[in-house]
């Protein structure tokens, strides 16, 4: 599952809960925000895959007094689906709080299952999770960056030496080729790392 958007159609929501009555308050809280398609799993078997199947585009968990086996399980399916999850739980501390932020969990709300709380829940739920998303693709991005730059400088030496050239006409033969070829300077660069490095 990749990371998407909120869509414009109703929101399908996930609601992990073993509890009916749990889950009936949370669904009400639901229903009151004006959110009618909530699917419920009750039971923790082939959980991820059965999340898979479902597709949703918030996930709910909601935990009594959760073992420690039970915490680990909800923060693997946090760190799998990439979706915004909100996790209720009666009580916790910190070291549960933290893996649960280290999972990815959106929202980690302790002693707050109260029908008139779910929809602000839920909103934060969803802003907190795309403010993440974006912080993590600019990172991705500014490592990816970097990653180029440095394989254009190991280009650009590589190439000073060979050809006896200065650095501006190193970088200016990649940029020349990569525009003949149509391909980024990276790509172009990355190609005379690998042959200097088979002839080397």
């Amino acid at each position: 599952m990749t990371d998407r958007a909120i869509p414009d159609r109703p929101l399908k929501i996930v609601l992990i809960d073993a509890s009916p009555v749990r889950a009936a308050i949370l669904e009400e809280g639901l229903r009151d925000a004006g959110h009618a398609n909530i699917m419920r799993i009750a039971d923790h078997a082939n959980l991820l895959e059965r999340i898979y199947a479902i597709d949703p585009d918030v996930i709910l968990i909601d935990l009594a007094d959760p073992s420690r086996d039970v915490l680990e399980q909800m923060f693997q399916v946090s760190r799998a689906v990439r979706r915004p999850v909100g996790m209720f739980v009666d009580q916790t501390d910190s070291a549960a709080i933290e893996a649960a932020i280290d999972a990815g969990v959106s929202a980690y709300v302790v002693d707050g299952l109260r029908r008139e709380r779910i929809k602000p829940i839920l909103d934060t739920t969803i802003s907190r999770f795309h403010a993440f998303s974006k912080l993590r693709s600019e990172l991705e991005h500014a490592k990816s960056q970097l990653e180029e730059r440095k394989v254009v400088d190991r280009a650009k030496g590589i190439l000073m030496r060979s050809r006896n050239i200065g650095e501006e006409e190193a970088y200016g033969l990649l940029r020349k080729v990569a525009m003949n070829e149509k391909k980024k300077i990276a790509e172009i660069a990355q190609s005379v790392v690998t042959a200097a490095e088979l002839l080397g």
